[in-house]
């Protein structure tokens, strides 16, 4: 029998900086083969675009949760990258920002073709307070950190020491493993990923977990397309107008400058950065707002068309 292929699942909850690690990570492989699957909310898979920069071996799998609507298809994808002439060194599944990556680790040990690697969650030094205190989300993201056989803390640049030591007495007593990195832009110890030693990845039987699902009911993805150029101060002030609403926004954008930039919202965290030239403007937003009342926010700034995806239920 050939060699199980090792599977890593990556999770954390929205903008927590999922997609930064795994570009950190195909720039540092050693010349190791590494397939990406990537699952995103709404009909443009946008985090797979991103990663696709750095990688030719990315697969996309969008309009839903991983583990569940579209879990046919993963395992469909599973069987296809095991029956590969040339497999990969390592599988890598970026969970959406709302899935549980046990449950998509779980789907994954079905084919005995892989073995777990490790479920590594992403965790937003700066936000998780706020995160773990929401209503609506915070169930989420403690299932999320509950589950991780390894933490990555990101943005702990914008804290100071006493902050950073906080957030991970906090971690340490919710989750089930004491490995815990600081990630620098997302770079974390290869060992994570490509090490037989387990004591960096304290492996965790995800069969051992059996969480239950409450994605509240109004959380809805809208993906928003546009011809035409956007100003980037009405931009900034449509998205303003859901803050209280609005848990993430990323896309291409298309500025009336002439530029184009890649944009990501995360609460009230708002960041443009210069990009390749893109031929519309493609947006996924994620929150707790009716579809209805973005589109007609946005045309506002812009004439375009929009796709609104409806409601996010596991």
């Amino acid at each position: 029998m050939m060699t199980p292929i090792p599977l890593a699942v990556i999770g954390g909850y929205l903008g927590a900086g999922k997609t930064t690690m795994i570009n950190a990570l195909l720039t540092n492989t050693d010349g190791r083969r590494v397939t990406v699957l990537v699952n995103d909310f709404g009909s443009v898979n946008i985090d797979a675009a991103l990663i696709r920069e750095r990688s030719d071996d990315v697969i996309g799998l969008e309009n839903g949760c991983v583990c569940c609507s579209i879990g046919g298809k993963l395992m469909e994808t599973l069987i296809d990258i095991s029956a590969r002439e040339v497999r990969p060194d390592l599988l890598v599944i970026e969970a959406s920002g709302v899935s549980d990556p046990v449950r998509i680790a779980q789907v994954g040990m079905l084919d005995r073709e892989f073995r777990l690697q490790g479920i590594v969650v992403a965790v937003d030094a700066q936000r998780i307070d706020e995160t773990l205190a929401d209503a609506y989300v915070g169930d989420i993201a403690r299932r999320q950190i509950e589950g991780a056989t390894s933490i990555v803390l990101t943005k702990t640049d914008l804290l100071p020491a006493g902050d950073i030591r906080a957030v991970r007495a906090r971690l340490t007593a919710i989750a089930h493993t004491r490995v815990v990195f600081e990630g620098d832009r997302g770079a974390v110890p290869n060992p994570l990923f490509f090490s037989d030693e387990p004591s960096l990845r304290e492996r965790i039987t995800p069969q051992a977990f059996t969480p239950s699902s409450h994605l509240p009911a109004s959380l809805r993805s809208f993906t928003f397309h546009a011809d035409k150029r956007f100003d980037r101060r009405r931009l900034k002030a449509a998205c303003a107008s859901f803050s209280d609403r609005l848990l993430r926004a990323k896309g291409f954008v298309r500025l009336s400058d002439g530029t184009c930039s890649e944009l990501h919202v995360v609460g009230k965290r708002w960041h443009l950065t210069p990009c390749r030239d893109v031929e519309e403007t493609r947006i996924v937003f994620i929150g707790l707002f009716e579809s209805d009342d973005m589109d007609r926010a946005l045309r506002a700034v812009s004439a375009s068309r929009a796709e609104p995806c409806g409601e996010l239920r596991e």
